[in-house]
């Protein structure tokens, strides 16, 4: 088998979803106008344009958290990884939520070895593409967010099982993840609530879905707004 044509190994999938979920992150908070627009910088990445944010804090917010969720992802225990759209007194008003689901058990010594009848890392770069081109079109969907600096955001990890996250000891690791608000998880969702499909790839190995809920607190407060 070519190189070009060689299917994913588990380390390349964990390290490709990492990599998406990062810039991804990015674009979300761009598109919803969570930070004003000339906080980011446009960038090109899976062969579309994207947006990244310029600040370092907010940067090393988003790295921490994107190892943090791959230290989880090579142990199997990802659920989802949500980034949740909340307000000044943390109600949540949209989840970003992106489903996990390992298809396979991999031995620690095979992680980098082909799977057989994965797709291969061009094939997922090209979905990993059209994840963004859907989301930077996601505002015809959700409508404008119009509520300036009371606005803010949050990523959280739910895993598998209600196990606990893995503690990392080592140096220069990001900290520990912390209990989330409730209300914030995807479990948090009311029955009112709005669910819109981005996208899904189904890898061969660990495969993604992207929805977005829309809460039925912003959902109220836009029709109260518009009638």
């Amino acid at each position: 088998m070519s190189e070009s044509n060689a299917t994913l190994t588990f380390n390349q999938t964990v390290k490709g979803i990492c990599d998406f979920l990062e810039v991804a992150i990015h674009s979300i908070l761009y598109v919803r106008q969570i930070y004003p627009a000339d906080l980011f910088v446009r960038r090109k990445k899976y062969d579309t344009p994207v947006f990244q944010s310029r600040h370092p804090g907010l940067n090393e917010y988003i790295s921490g958290a994107v190892k943090a969720v791959g230290e989880e992802l090579v142990q199997g225990t990802v659920s989802k990884v949500v980034v949740v759209v909340k307000d000044k007194d943390e109600v949540a008003l949209e989840r970003f939520v992106f489903a996990l689901e390992s298809m396979i058990q991999v031995e620690v010594f095979n992680k980098d070895t082909s799977v057989v009848n994965a797709m291969t890392p061009a094939a997922l770069s090209q979905y990993f593409r059209s994840f963004l081109v859907k989301l930077s079109m996601i505002e015809a969907q959700l409508g404008q967010m119009y509520l300036g600096d009371d606005v803010t955001f949050a990523i959280v990890l739910e895993l598998k099982d209600d196990q606990a996250p893995t503690a990392s000891t080592v140096k220069g690791d990001p900290p520990p993840w912390l209990p989330a608000d409730g209300q914030h998880t995807t479990a948090g969702a009311s029955e009112e609530a709005q669910v819109h499909v981005v996208r899904a790839v189904n890898t061969g190995v660990i495969n993604l879905s992207l929805t977005v809920q829309e809460s039925d607190v912003k959902l109220r407060r836009e029709k109260e707004m518009y009638g």
